[in-house]
């Protein structure tokens, strides 16, 4: 079974056996479903929504079955076509449209897709209502529209256009600065939009050599789309034979960033947020950051360096950007890679990513090593526990609090503990589908992380054999 129905939108293989994949079927389903919630929150209103996708093979047909759909229900339509996921967020609001769905799996390989919804914001709903969506979609009728109500469907090309003049226009973002650095860089954008988007944009910045990898957006990915070092074995030659400045690699949708020093090595996803945020703080003295609990505690020091306030967020892109607006943080964003500005909007964003990064970048006057080499050093170890069906595993988790009641702790998101002394911690979640506690541990090296890490699963091993229902 590979259809996963979450606040955050519907996931899925494509084809197979309806209900258990992303059949016709249940897009139909699903988009009706955010169709209906439209309709509640717009009662009596002519409906717009933005709809725009990746490159993925399926995305043609994806986006045909929502699209009519839509129209179905009354609902007209501003199809962008393939766009960046931060891309179809901005149209909504550029649109003036009462929300939107991105078609894209994200990092997810090529036979999956995936609905993301959007509200008028160009945000992804609320939990509230993400729940609601799907309480209608298993037990609301369908009711489409006579056909003198059908919706019309409209074409716009040049949303990304818009993107890249909005971000150049942000004040923070340094156009002349970059232009005279003579820049080289390469980009691997995985056969996506981002072959589009990236080269594009950085043209736009000055940038003077773009050497393109991977910029074909065929939906054939070259590699395992999520962008971590494993798989970007071979933008990181090419970095070093093209004698460039850096990498960039976004994945599929473009909502992820990250970068390649010019040795060859990664800078590091953790460290993308961290970079970009340690640039905006610094002609924002004061501001305060947010992030997820699992992202890098690099980004809590760089903010209290600057003589700001860092605030942890549960895991999630809604959560993040609801911590935000709670603390006014002028920079967050997710540990992957995901950088979210809202000075533009408040989604995550490789493209402002990106326009930050460069401005940082050529005002340090460093190397891309050195650069990286200027921020906390700090390992992080990942790992997952498997417990039987039989353990409680909320109550393995509440043992966990206590065992380390003596740390600090949070639980908005299972369980953080930060060793403060030590400048560790680790965060236990449990997952919503099968009996797991992923473990995250970071550490000032990589033998710490994964000691830390190993001692805390021996706790949980003996908390989980003393759980059992």
């Amino acid at each position: 079974m590979s259809l996963i129905k979450s606040i955050s939108g519907i996931r899925g293989t494509i084809g197979g056996v309806a209900g258990d994949n992303l059949t016709p079927v249940d897009v139909v389903k699903f988009t009706s479903a955010y169709a209906s919630w439209l309709q509640q929150q717009y009662s009596r209103q002519r409906m717009k929504v933005v709809v725009g996708r990746d490159a993925r093979i399926s995305g043609a047909m994806v986006s045909s079955l929502v699209t009519s759909t839509l129209q179905a229900y009354g609902v007209d339509v501003i199809n962008i076509g393939m766009a960046t996921t931060p891309t179809v967020e901005l149209a909504v609001t550029g649109e003036k449209a009462h929300g939107g769905i991105i078609i894209t799996a994200s990092h997810n390989p090529k036979q999956w897709n995936a609905l993301k919804l959007l509200n008028a914001w160009g945000e992804f709903l609320s939990a509230r209502d993400g729940e609601l969506l799907l309480q209608m979609a298993e037990h609301s009728s369908l009711l489409f529209a006579p056909v003198d109500e059908l919706g019309k469907e409209e074409h716009v090309t040049d949303s990304l256009q818009k993107h890249i003049a909005q971000t150049l226009a942000l004040p923070m973002v340094n156009v002349p600065a970059i232009r005279a650095a003579k820049l080289k860089v390469v980009v691997d954008a995985v056969n996506s939009v981002g072959g589009i988007a990236i080269p594009e944009l950085l043209r736009a910045l000055g940038v003077e050599q773009v050497v393109e990898l991977n910029c074909e957006p065929t939906g054939q990915f070259a590699h395992n789309p999520e962008p971590l070092p494993e798989h970007l074995t071979e933008i990181s030659g090419e970095v070093v034979r093209q004698q460039a400045h850096m990498g960039i690699v976004v994945d599929p949708d473009v909502d992820r960033l990250a970068l390649v020093c010019e040795d060859g090595k990664m800078f590091g996803e953790e460290y993308t947020l961290v970079a970009v945020a340690d640039y905006v703080l610094s002609r924002s003295r004061g501001g305060n950051t947010c992030s997820n609990l699992s992202s890098s505690r690099a980004l809590r020091d760089v903010t209290e360096a600057h003589g700001g306030t860092y605030a942890a967020a549960a895991v999630g892109e809604v959560n993040v950007v609801e911590k935000m607006r709670q603390t006014n943080a002028v920079i967050g964003g997710e540990g992957n890679g995901g950088v979210i500005y809202p000075e533009l909007h408040h989604g995550r964003d490789a493209l402002v990513g990106v326009a930050l990064f460069l401005s940082h970048y050529v005002q340090q006057g460093k190397s891309m090593s050195a650069l990286r080499a200027g921020y906390p050093p700090y390992f992080m170890s990942k790992n997952k526990l498997t417990l039987t069906p039989d353990v409680n595993v909320d109550a393995v988790l509440s043992a966990m609090k206590s065992a380390y009641a003596a740390e600090r702790v949070t639980d908005i998101d299972g369980v953080r503990v930060d060793f403060d002394a030590k400048k560790e911690w680790v965060h236990l979640r449990k997952s919503n589908t099968e009996p797991v506690i992923r473990i995250y541990a970071e550490s000032s090296t990589p033998e710490g992380a994964e000691a830390l890490a190993g001692q805390v699963m021996e706790k949980m091993k003996a908390a989980a054999a003393g759980g059992k229902r």
